[in-house]
């Protein structure tokens, strides 16, 4: 007997729309056969009749084909910690803002669930960021990120020398340091002044944050090399923030260490429909509201 298909749902309780769209997504979900899953935290809000209640752990995506996540950027990330260890593909639903991550807006929401119940979609691989954080050797504590792992001020200005590969870069007097892959390129590391990247590119990126330096650009680094934030014993004492989600006290001569992470997060990317899985082109075209006015595209020959 063939097992039925298993999608997760979760979603930004916070916001009406977002539990009334989990609602439907769910209702369609379970008409069309599949086995739907509900979080326990969000189940008051958003479970139908014939959902499956787990709980809010990375338990939850066991064995699921999907998680669909209905929300923000934020929301997606936090669905990411469910999702990872199992390589449950995410496919995100924008009612944020700007929503980098997600597949498609609010408005394409039961296309989104034909797609998925017909099994149009493939499954991309985006790195992460393996995050150490020493003192005196000593190991403090070890995470990961998808998109940054950002070394920040608590109040004043932090002192800090970067390292490539086991060799010194550069000394900063700044309000922090962002260490970041190219999915989060559009995030943190871009209000910051580093640059776009387009995500299937490999590399880590390493953008120093109002630094009083003469060299303080943002630079692109190999998806191999080890990358250390180390603040200095004199100065004062810091903060690690990864993903916006998971903070770490630092205290004065602590080491953060960046490496490519062992284990990607998976984003589902729909086919064969128009209004989503759009190329990240023309993501940045319609996040950013870019002006392509006069745009001809390839001249071709009658």
């Amino acid at each position: 007997m063939t097992p039925k298909r298993t999608v997760l749902i979760t979603t930004h309780t916070g916001r009406q729309a977002a539990v009334d769209s989990a609602r439907l997504v769910i209702h369609r979900l379970l008409g069309a056969g599949l086995h739907v899953r509900v979080p326990a935290d969000e189940a008051e809000l958003v479970a139908e009749p014939g959902a499956e209640v787990v709980s809010a752990s990375a338990a939850a995506a066991a064995d699921a084909e999907l998680m669909i996540v209905l929300g923000g950027d934020g929301t997606l990330l936090r669905a990411a910690e469910l999702a990872r260890e199992g390589g449950v593909p995410l496919l995100g639903v924008n009612l944020g803002h700007v929503g980098f991550l997600a597949e498609a807006e609010v408005e394409d929401l039961k296309e989104v669930v034909d797609r998925v119940v017909e099994s149009h979609y493939e499954v991309e691989e985006r790195m992460t960021i393996d995050v150490v954080v020493r003192v005196n050797g000593t190991v403090l504590a070890r995470t990961w990120a998808l998109n940054e792992a950002s070394v920040e001020k608590r109040d004043r200005m932090l002192e800090v020398v970067a390292e490539i590969d086991g060799r010194p870069l550069s000394r900063w007097g700044c309000d922090g340091v962002i260490c970041a892959t190219t999915t989060g390129s559009t995030a943190y590391a871009f209000s910051a002044g580093g640059p776009v990247v387009w995500p299937e590119v490999e590399a880590l990126l390493l953008v120093p944050n109002s630094a009083h330096a003469l060299f303080a650009r943002p630079m692109v680094i190999s998806p191999r090399a080890r990358v250390a934030v180390e603040i200095l014993p004199e100065t004062s004492a810091g903060v690690l923030w990864c993903d916006g989600r998971r903070r770490f006290d630092l205290p004065p001569g602590a080491r953060v260490e960046v490496t490519k992470g062992e284990i990607p997060v998976r984003l589902a990317r729909l086919l064969g429909a128009e209004t989503t899985g759009a190329p990240f082109t023309d993501r940045l075209v319609a996040k950013f509201g870019l002006p392509v006015e006069g745009w001809r595209g390839r001249v071709r020959n009658p």
